[in-house]
């Protein structure tokens, strides 16, 4: 019969992070590690010398399910983030908070604005998936940027830690991600489900950032990622930082040895994590406050005139894609941009009803080099039924009906366009007999 205690110290000796004491590995101090409580964590820390209010210079907080470990911060207001102070991105937010809707899907979002961002047991989401870490960051009044980070030392301590969250959302207006809504937002609203609690982000505006920074900054990134992002859009670069994918092995790390050293550059990384997201959202929200005249390049402007574009402001829309167009030679823009932004700015001359401009965007559209299939099919489809039913130049509209027609379209588009041209020929017809009447007859 196999020894149970025996087996079990072999099965410690084998998970043991590398260089761990012997008294790591005793049955007494993987009683204190794997205790339920946040109690036992102080134990471990205590075995390593090291308690881990020291090591990460956080204090416990009582709540009425239990104790939870915080790790405040502060980054001052005179302190630069790259190419700006704390102080201006605070001001920006402050100055532009009223064009928020405009990224948050037209939710009334207001300040204080909360920014989240988790670091978690695994990158793939799901049930199996805890949030070990939730930080938040907001701005004060004297535009000090204010980081609370929410810990969870051991996994019977996630019903405390989460209730602290949920504390913390309370004054807030709205919360901003990045890569939020399909990533941090479901592991937070699946643990607060698990313990029976509300998710309090289910009843606030939700800012992704993600999605606008791709629209805006995709072409200037070799990455679209939150460190790519605040190299390029502001100016920071990081020393010293662990890879994401490094972020949950240090945290089992610390659970299996009760270390929280591992965790300190980990808590770094949320940091500035949350500081340049702040950035970032307080770029955006300048752009579409201050419009396209504060665009550095054709790619920001015409981004600009989308996020326009989508909350109805079309005269704002044609604006910001009119100086996509002239910010930049047409030799410098790329005939792919190039067609996009006349694209966009035909569609919106279109819907402010400016039918007239609209058709001269299309033209210019079908003469750029790069222009065919889909698009072009539009475009000429547009002008057709523009001079037939408005110009009243049923000619020229038979001619961009003729253009019209693909062989690699879909036969049910084809077939559009001959009912098309016969109604045009129908009306040329009628006109023609109504021009061989004489006079008498037409009076």
């Amino acid at each position: 019969m196999i020894d149970s205690s025996k087996l079990a110290d072999r099965l410690r000796a084998v998970v043991a992070p590398k260089g761990a004491t012997s008294d790591a590995r005793s049955p007494e101090g993987s009683a204190s590690r794997l205790g339920s409580g946040s109690s036992q964590i102080s134990t471990v820390g205590a075995s390593s010398r090291e308690p881990l209010e020291d090591v990460l210079c956080g204090s416990w907080r009582v709540h009425s399910s239990g104790r939870s470990f915080v790790v405040e911060r502060r980054v001052e207001a005179d302190a630069q983030h790259g190419r700006v102070r704390v102080r201006d991105l605070a001001a920006q937010l402050d100055r532009a908070a009223s064009q928020a809707p405009m990224l948050s899907a037209g939710a009334p979002a207001r300040v204080p604005f909360v920014f989240i961002d988790l670091e978690t047991t695994g990158l793939s989401g799901g049930a199996g998936t805890y949030a070990f870490l939730v930080g938040c960051g907001s701005f004060t009044n004297d535009g000090t940027f204010l980081t609370r980070q929410y810990l969870m030392p051991a996994f019977a301590d996630e019903r405390p830690m989460l209730e602290t969250v949920a504390d913390e959302l309370t004054r807030a207006g709205a919360i901003v991600t990045f890569n939020g809504k399909s990533f941090d937002a479901p592991v937070l609203e699946t643990r607060y489900l698990f313990h029976r609690l509300e998710w309090a982000g289910a009843r606030l505006p939700h800012i992704d950032v993600l999605h606008p920074s791709r629209r805006f900054w995709r072409d200037d990134v070799s990455s679209c990622t939150l460190v790519a992002l605040e190299r390029q859009v502001l100016g920071a670069r990081r020393t010293g930082d662990v890879y994401g994918f490094e972020i949950p092995a240090r945290y089992f790390q610390f659970i299996r040895s009760g270390d929280a050293r591992p965790l300190a550059v980990v808590l770094e990384h949320n940091r500035l994590d949350l500081l340049s997201l702040a950035g970032l959202t307080a770029r955006l929200l300048h752009l579409l406050a201050r419009g396209p005249g504060e665009a550095s390049d054709s790619r920001e402007a015409f981004a600009l005139g989308q996020t326009y574009a989508r909350a109805g402001f079309f005269s704002h829309a044609i604006e910001a894609y009119r100086r996509a167009m002239t910010i930049h030679a047409p030799s410098r823009l790329g005939s792919s941009l190039q067609v996009e932004i006349l694209r966009s700015l035909a569609l919106a001359y279109r819907r402010g009803r400016r039918f007239h401009e609209a058709a001269t965007a299309w033209r210019q559209l079908l003469d750029t080099p790069g222009c065919a299939g889909p698009i072009a099919r539009e475009a000429t489809e547009a002008l057709a039924i523009h001079h037939e039913h408005r110009a009243r130049d049923l000619a020229i509209a038979k001619t961009f009906a003729l253009k019209s027609l693909d062989d690699h379209a879909r036969p049910r588009w084809n077939d559009a366009v001959r009912h098309r041209l016969a109604r045009i020929e129908r009306k040329m017809t009628l006109e023609e007999r109504t021009d061989l009447l004489p006079m008498s007859a037409v009076w």
